[in-house]
Order: structure tokens, then C-alpha cells, then sequence
């Protein structure tokens, strides 16, 4: 028989348990990713443009033999262009189950936080720049700041699955 309080201790643990996100800056506002979703951070290379796509797909990319997509959040979340910089950086995501690798171009990367539940907010009804508030997994307060965590699969969407995921 296990110890009552043995195992509310374990359930409180992991119900407050920490989660791992990347966080990165577009603008001056902080965001945050989950470390799951991150496969490699990369420098800006050069992008092949691909026709009749929407304006936030900058094109792919050939990373080590392989075709991946690359969106540029600033436009996606209608941010306006800014010019890429050496701190302009490439988060290489998996998309959709890992079903598709994604690059998404942030103005920089910044560290890995640990955000635990417990100072995670719902995420506003209100409007956003992500265009859908779905899109958001909540607003994290960590050091008297505010990290806007984001659902990679919501933000980039359906559609750049299946234009992509055959290739």
C-alpha cells in the first residue's frame, strides 16, 4: 500500500511540473516555443523563393540534402520586414507530429526557460498579431516579464503541411 502522502506529493509535483521553451524576439516582444518542437537552430542561408506562395513563406531552404519551408514570423504575425542581421536566426521546428520540418526566421534566439504551470496565464481573447488567439498557449510571467508561448503547429498552419509535407 502506497503512502497517502507519498502520492499527493507526486501529483502536486507534476501538476506544477516545469516545462522547457526556446524563447526568441521578434520585435520587442519575447516568445517561447516548446523544446520538443525544436530541432536545430540555424544562421540565415540562402533562400530559394518559391512562386504563388503567401508572402510569409520566404521559400525553402536545402538543409544537409533535405527541402524544408522557411516562414519569416515577422510577416506571418504582420509585423513588418526588417532586414536579416547576424542575429537573425533559423528555429527548425517539427511540425504536425514530426510530419514536416519547418524553419522559422526570429530577429534572434534568446535562452531556454523553465516555465512551470503555475505561472502560465491563459492567453488573451482579444486580438493578436498571430492573427488567432488560438494560435497562443498562454502568457508565461517569468522575471517580471511576460513570454508569449506559441502553439508552432497552430502558427504555421494546415496549409504549409500539405504544400509541403509530399516533398
Amino acid at each position: 500500500m502506497s503512502d497517502p502522502g507519498t502520492s499527493q506529493a507526486v501529483k502536486a509535483k507534476s501538476t506544477q511540473g516545469a516545462n522547457k521553451y526556446l524563447t526568441f524576439v521578434l520585435g520587442e516582444e519575447q516568445y517561447g516555443i516548446e523544446i520538443l518542437k525544436v530541432r536545430e537552430i540555424i544562421g540565415v542561408m540562402e533562400i530559394t523563393v518559391v512562386p504563388h506562395t503567401p508572402s510569409f513563406i520566404k521559400g525553402v531552404i536545402n538543409l544537409r540534402g533535405r527541402v524544408i519551408p522557411i516562414i519569416d514570423l515577422r510577416l506571418k504575425f504582420e509585423m513588418g520586414s526588417r532586414d536579416y542581421d547576424e542575429r537573425t536566426c533559423i528555429i527548425v521546428v517539427d511540425v504536425h507530429g514530426g510530419s514536416i520540418l519547418v524553419g522559422m526566421v526570429v530577429d534572434s534566439v534568446s535562452e531556454v526557460l523553465n516555465v512551470v504551470a503555475k505561472d502560465i496565464e491563459p492567453p488573451p481573447s482579444f486580438g493578436s498579431r498571430l492573427g488567432d488567439s488560438t494560435s497562443i498557449l498562454g502568457m508565461a510571467k517569468v522575471n517580471s516579464e511576460v513570454t508569449i508561448l506559441v502553439d508552432v503547429d497552430k502558427v504555421v498552419g494546415k496549409g504549409i503541411d500539405l504544400q509541403f509535407s509530399e516533398h
